[in-house]
């Protein structure tokens, strides 16, 4: 997996204290495949990851991996208590 080769080299991370509903990412990650399609940015695992949240029940809680030379960012979608990983996609950064 991308993000934990990342970490492993140094990238940075946070897990966010507190839940958001899954359904609400749903639609932003849906929105985010879409825009990132159109504008040709290379993405990791986002199909994927729209996929599962659409079938998440239950909260999410978000956490996020930066590699440490600033090219990838990638967003950890974990159960309400933090001990499952549900999806993790990732973003190569344009700007870096």
């Amino acid at each position: 997996m991308a993000a934990l080769a990342a970490l492993r080299c140094g990238g940075s991370h946070v897990i966010w204290e507190g839940t958001t509903p899954a359904e609400p990412l749903t639609l932003i990650y849906g929105r985010r495949l879409r825009h990132t399609r159109r504008r040709g940015i290379e993405t990791t695992n986002l199909t994927r990851a729209v996929e599962l949240l659409g079938r998440q029940q239950q909260p999410v809680r978000l956490g996020e991996i930066r590699a440490a030379d600033g090219s990838w960012t990638f967003m950890l979608f974990l159960t309400e208590d933090g001990s499952r990983l549900i999806a993790c996609t990732g973003v190569r950064r344009t700007h870096v």
